[in-house]
């Protein structure tokens, strides 16, 4: 159970940093916590001053009432386990996976097991790259834990050092299948705004006003629709890597949030309901660490998917 503490600033907090002042305030109360982790409980909404969710640079006055929920400690030692994986491709560089919905990528609060890195681990043997965070070894991008399909993880350094400059340079190719609820006004488009943490809900994303957040661009075509069901079949391609940015996009810049997305959509309203969100990692290119040619893996279209097909697949 996490626990929680209640601070006030004395006078000598006045004008400091919220992220600056809540360690040595913690540590004074017992809880030892590093600036860098405290920064993270404060972006991830586990802090409040004064009853109001605030950035880290926030100024402090003397007086203000800091409240923490401190999250479950995240498991010190990784463990291998033998969950079952579909293995599109493997070398002694990379591994590509064919992920389930359902699934989490990498240990975190309320899941210190059951993951993909601990599937990962128990396959390779310890074989993955240890460049990355401590709980996320081999692990260059994600898929949300409802979100289906192809996702590469680093067994070398390597791969591990050029895979994410591929991904942070928009080097990747990403294709996604999205089955939303409506029709967008316009047969094909491109998104092109910023996406960043929610101002008040911290675990939603939402499209933001420049300086805040960060680029995000995505390309989408009806594939497929049913106006009298009202849903249509997107092919998107994303160049950047946002989280939850196909959700967000289609939510809040076509108004049509995916089918079965219980943060983005509303499935009450939905004439149509699904099982999952309907989602799905479709394929992935870029350049082998090791030979540097191009390769391109797919992922098989979950059997979901099949009660909404496209206009070629359905003529």
């Amino acid at each position: 159970m996490n626990e929680s503490a209640i601070i006030e600033v004395p006078p000598g907090g006045a004008g400091q940093r919220l992220d600056a002042f809540l360690p040595g305030a913690l540590g004074r109360s017992g809880v030892d916590v590093s600036r860098s982790a405290a920064q993270g409980w404060i972006r991830d909404g586990h802090v409040t001053v004064n009853g109001r969710l605030v950035k880290g640079r926030h100024a402090l006055s003397e007086g203000d009432r800091i409240a923490v929920t401190v999250p479950d400690p995240e498991p010190d030692e990784l463990v291998p386990e033998d969950i079952p994986l579909a293995i599109l491709h493997e070398d002694e560089d990379v591994i590509l996976i064919d992920k389930p919905a359902g699934l989490v990528v990498h240990p975190g609060s309320g899941n210190a097991g059951g993951t993909l890195v601990n599937a990962l681990l128990h396959h390779c043997g310890g074989q993955l790259s240890r460049l990355a965070d401590p709980d996320r070894p081999g692990i260059v991008h994600r898929l949300d834990k409802d979100t289906s399909g192809v996702m590469v993880a680093a067994k070398s350094d390597r791969a591990y050092t050029s895979l994410v400059a591929q991904f942070s340079g928009r080097e990747t190719v990403k294709f996604y299948t999205a089955v939303v609820a409506g029709i967008p006004a316009e047969e094909t488009g491109r998104i092109e705004n910023r996406i960043g943490r929610h101002p008040v809900q911290r675990q939603r994303m939402s499209v933001v006003e420049d300086p805040a957040g960060k680029p995000a661009v995505t390309e989408y075509a009806v594939e497929g629709l049913s106006e009298p069901e009202s849903w249509a079949r997107l092919d998107c391609r994303i160049f950047t890597g946002r989280t939850h940015q196909i959700r967000v996009h289609c939510a809040q810049s076509l108004r049509c949030p995916i089918l079965g997305d219980p943060i983005y959509g509303r499935s009450s309203r939905q004439k149509v309901k699904t099982g999952r969100l309907m989602l799905h990692a479709r394929e992935l290119g870029f350049h082998h660490p090791a030979t540097g040619a191009q390769v391109r893996f797919i992922s098989p279209e979950p059997a979901e998917f099949g009660a909404f097909p496209s206009r070629d697949s359905s003529s």
